[in-house]
């Protein structure tokens, strides 16, 4: 294993030899604003040399509330070089409600304790009151930092690179400890699974304040030195084209190189396929794209399918979908799907789904009658699971039964990861009380994730804090929510949450203002999926079903409001349902 400073050297070594011709283009309006590897980097080393002279030492948290931009980039790798850790935080956007991002913020900076909370000027005052209710901690606007730089630095660095959070959606927001080997290893093997060179630019509009957009999409081609196009996620949803033109390889709209890969959640595939309408896609040449890979949640092989369809026509190839797993404990990435093969779908019964039980019988299921072959999920029978491909370079993955002994291919149980890119654990205090069921110990990161293997592949069923057993088999709030939005309910618009109350195996279908044929749809389709279980369908306000900033439904916090009648919404309609004992 490298040494921590041998990590470090490799993560910045595009600073001491920073490329003048290829760099970042970030998204301005109506045009792109060019940075090169050249410029950036001199504005790290002033942003490092800054934060030395604001009183950052070696392994000190630094918290970066910036947007994507030049700042964010420079801010990042100039606290790294100061020796200390960086930790994103995004900042506050237009839609967002103010109590619910000053309750997170304050949990997020004081979970991360930092010597300097660095912001852009216009969030200062904001973020001041926020962090005064974590304690004495200084917010200092970005130009102020780099105006007190003053020659370059070169500190040693500390155990820590990355102080990152993970998404919340089983639990709080917990803090997790990225050290240089854990990244400098994860990144490492990221490019080694998509083969990237220099040559080969990035396009993203993920988020830079989560482990996917930040590692996946701007640490890896930075370190790498290969080009990025970088959207922020409120231009991607304005105008989703904008994105696929980065990667136009016939007209060169863009007047520069284009991208061959990408990195998105399901439903961004889901949101290109829905907005993106074939006049618009007109000219396009998307036969240089390589890679598009898919993670962060529940892979839709509906969403594959559709958004092959509508793109096919304009050169893109089908193999370039490489479905992935990871979270933040594991630094980021865990399996991917290799280059060129092509992603698969297995069906599986839902008797096959209990911890333990086998699904060697998945390839018959997938011929099955009853199977929709176009990936629905079947309302009575079969269940679409997409592989998530192989474990990437110095990473072990297992799966495991109830008393953590390994299970063989073929039997589901839960998902456990080994090696390099594993980090140590959280941030002291974060462990407990989260309610998550992921656990680090020894450098086993036990995920908390239901799952099998299968030809090789890593096939993730769901959350075990998610499920309820009932009759038997197991039933996954992912299963729910992917057979009703295939039933034409949004899928941001609903969330299904599983539990006991009283005792009772109970299934709440939630929905932001629920529509007629969206509660008909939902209690045929929880009627057949959910025997044995009480039912209860919500209407709520628009926005509250709280979710993690990757999107995901916050289900172990609304099953509580549930539980203590505090969920917003009015009950709609509720299907008595046995005891599951």
């Amino acid at each position: 294993m490298p040494t921590e400073t041998d990590a470090h050297e490799t993560l910045l070594g595009w600073i001491a030899a920073p490329d003048a011709r290829r760099g970042i283009r970030f998204a301005r309006d109506d045009h792109w604003e060019f940075w090169s590897y050249e410029r950036l980097a001199g504005l790290a080393e002033r942003v490092a040399a800054g934060l030395r002279a604001h009183g950052v030492r070696r392994g000190d948290v630094v918290s970066v509330v910036q947007p994507a931009g030049p700042h964010f980039v420079a801010t990042l790798f100039g606290a790294l070089l100061a020796g200390a850790a960086a930790s994103p935080v995004a900042p506050p956007l237009a839609f967002t409600d103010r109590d619910v991002y000053r309750g997170h913020v304050a949990g997020l900076i004081g979970t991360a304790a930092p010597a300097l909370v660095v912001a852009e000027a216009h969030l200062v005052p904001r973020i001041s009151e926020i962090a005064a209710t974590a304690g004495a901690v200084r917010v200092v606007a970005t130009e102020e930092v780099i105006a007190a730089g003053d020659g370059p630095v070169r500190a040693d660095p500390g155990e820590v690179a990355l102080l990152q959070f993970t998404s919340g959606s089983s639990g709080h927001a917990r803090g997790v400890a990225v050290p240089y080997h854990a990244l400098a290893a994860n990144v490492a093997a990221i490019r080694a699974w998509l083969r990237m060179t220099p040559g080969d630019a990035t396009a993203s509009w993920l988020p830079v304040h989560h482990d996917m957009g930040l590692i996946g999409c701007l640490i890896t081609p930075v370190v790498g030195g290969g080009d990025l196009w970088q959207l922020p996620p409120e231009e991607f949803v304005r105008d989703p084209i904008r994105f696929l033109r980065c990667f136009d390889a016939g007209t060169g709209d863009l007047g520069e190189p284009h991208a061959v890969l990408t990195s998105m959640p399901s439903f961004g595939l889901g949101y290109i396929v829905r907005r993106a309408r074939p006049a618009a896609l007109a000219g396009l040449d998307l036969s240089a794209l390589r890679a598009v890979i898919v993670g962060a949640e529940r892979v839709d092989p509906q969403v594959l399918e559709r958004f092959c369809a509508l793109l096919e026509p304009y050169g893109f190839d089908h193999r370039a979908i490489l479905p992935a797993y990871g979270l933040a404990e594991a630094t980021l990435a865990v399996t991917g799907l290799p280059l060129g093969e092509g992603w698969s779908m297995l069906r599986v019964r839902p008797s096959s789904l209990n911890l333990g039980a086998a699904i060697a019988d998945a390839d018959a299921d997938a011929d099955a009658d009853d199977a929709d072959p176009r990936g629905a999920a079947d309302p009575g029978g079969a269940q679409p699971v997409v592989g998530c491909g192989r474990p990437l370079d110095g990473v072990q993955v297992s799966v495991v039964d109830e008393d953590g002994a390994p299970l063989p291919d073929g039997v589901v149980g839960e998902i456990v990861v080994r090696g390099e890119s594993v980090t140590p654990g959280y941030v002291a205090g974060c462990a407990a009380g989260s309610g998550s069921l992921t656990s680090i110990e020894d450098g086993v990161l036990r995920t908390g994730d239901v799952g099998f293997r299968h030809d090789g592949q890593l096939y993730v069923l769901g959350r075990l804090g998610d499920s309820l057993k009932l009759r038997g088999r197991a039933l996954f709030a992912e299963d729910l929510e992917l057979a009703m939005n295939h039933a034409g309910i949004p899928e941001q618009r609903m969330a299904a949450l599983l539990g006991y109350r009283s005792g009772t195996a109970t299934v709440v279908a939630m929905f932001e203002q629920a529509q007629q044929s969206w509660v008909e749809a939902a209690s045929r389709l929880l009627s057949m999926r959910t025997e044995g279980a009480e039912v209860v369908l919500v209407s709520a306000p628009r926005g509250a079903i709280a979710r993690t900033s990757s999107g995901k439904p916050k289900r172990r916090q609304l099953w509580q409001a549930f539980i203590d009648e505090r969920l917003p919404g009015t009950v709609i309609t509720a299907q008595a349902g046995g005891r599951d004992d």
